[in-house]
């Protein structure tokens, strides 16, 4: 390949499609300066975002290509085609995951009480990461003592997980680190995130703890409710957003212990699902009685809220960077795709009947299941689609022009959204 000089790898590349561009860019430095200098790369991907030449030439290659790849993925979470592929991913009952980085977490939290978790064997209650290609389990961490799992997240050098009172870190590939949640109080957590190096557990007396995860001491005790905190989201700017079963959202400081400043609705049913997207600044979150509800953080003003579901949303996700689709999953088992500006539904899927295309295919570690989904016309009754086609979504995760679903069960699928 060194022997190909600049003007026949710009003519190479400029046959591929925008997704093998940007991985073609991460091989080695040369090609990243061939692809970010050439004006026959610019010429092609800039003017299908642009609408003239002069402009596009000046604009950045990576921000045309993040466009295309955003307006691919909007479209793609709309079409009438979409798989499911499928595997038991435990031997428990699994309702929660992440997505990142083309892996994907799973773990066997205990918010249902099932008494039966009690007596699984130890290694079927780790947190697993998966890769989304193989479907192989790459790697599972040991929970302490038979503690419930109640909340977790990772990144590409560790996975953070909410174990009881205490705060569990496992290393990729390495040693694991544990550490109370606090000694003058029984109260337990209920939801964690972080954001190095601090982490914020939502706890049952309506408080959020700042944990230090290196020096494993709390730094800060803020009282965010008159009841349990059930979802919490960061931002990048050091404030904490969380929600509660008593219907109301509360803003406060990371580096304080003072709230700043509350989100109002008209619904006062509880907050079940909360996230953030520091793209736009938009909060939102999902309630019991399936509401939707969008506030600019900027303002602290709501922008709109719809009825989304008849019933308990449990999960509200968008991709990274997107700033046009909204994911959202229940207890009615419908995955709805909304427009984060305007709360309006796009679409709706549910499992198709249709098994003529299921396949199954085995691999080492598990046996994958393919089968269609179905898209839904906007006058669809529910009562009149089986539940077996719908298990309520206890968790979503949303990755590029596919999404991840939880239910309760030890079936994992991963929707793919094809253009």
């Amino acid at each position: 390949m060194g022997s190909l000089d600049y003007d026949i790898l710009s003519m190479i590349f400029v046959t591929l499609d925008h997704f093998d561009i940007v991985h073609c860019s991460s091989v080695c430095k040369s090609w990243y300066d061939c692809i970010h200098t050439s004006n026959l790369l610019k010429m092609k991907y800039c003017k299908r975002v642009h609408s003239s030449a002069s402009s596009s030439l000046r604009t950045s290659l990576r921000i045309s290509l993040k466009e295309l790849a955003m307006e691919q993925h909007r479209l793609s979470l709309q079409s009438d085609s979409v798989d499911i592929c499928q595997w038991n991913g435990h031997s428990a009952r699994v309702d929660q995951c992440r997505m990142k980085m083309g892996l994907l977490l799973t773990g066997v939290g205990d918010k249902m009480h099932d008494p039966r978790l009690i007596r699984l064997k130890f290694h079927y209650r780790l947190p697993r990461i998966w890769s989304l290609k193989s479907y192989k389990c790459l790697e599972e961490y040991p929970i302490p003592d038979m503690v419930p799992l109640a909340d977790f997240d990772f990144d590409e050098s560790k996975v953070v997980g909410l174990v009881g009172t205490r705060i569990c870190i496992w290393r990729r590939h390495g040693k694991r680190s544990i550490f109370p949640l606090h000694e003058d109080t029984v109260t337990s957590g209920l939801c964690m995130r972080y954001i190095d190096p601090e982490a914020v557990v939502g706890c049952g007396d309506g408080t959020a703890r700042v944990f230090d995860m290196y020096s494993k001491k709390c730094s800060r005790i803020i009282r965010m409710h008159g009841g349990p905190v059930t979802c919490l989201a960061l931002t990048d700017d050091q404030l904490i957003l969380s929600g509660s079963s008593l219907g109301s959202i509360k803003v406060a400081g990371l580096s304080s212990d003072q709230r700043v400043a509350s989100l109002r609705s008209t619904d006062s049913s509880g907050i079940r699902s909360l996230c953030f997207n520091p793209c736009s600044s938009l909060v939102f979150a999902g309630s019991t009685s399936g509401y939707l509800h969008c506030w600019d953080l900027r303002t602290m003003k709501q922008l709109w809220e719809t009825r989304a579901s008849s019933n308990v949303i449990y999960s509200v996700q968008h991709m990274h960077n997107d700033t046009s689709s909204l994911v959202t999953g229940g207890i009615d088992g419908v995955l709805r795709i909304l427009n984060q500006n305007t709360g309006d539904l796009l679409s709706s899927y549910v499992i198709s009947e249709d098994a003529a295309r299921a396949a199954s295919s085995k691999n080492r570690s598990s046996v994958v299941e393919k089968k269609p989904a179905r898209k839904l016309p906007e006058d669809a009754h529910l009562h009149s689609i089986p539940k077996h086609l719908r298990p309520p979504i206890t968790c979503l995760s949303v990755g590029m022009k596919k999404v991840v679903t939880t239910h309760n069960s030890k079936i994992i699928r991963l929707w793919k959204f094809n253009n």
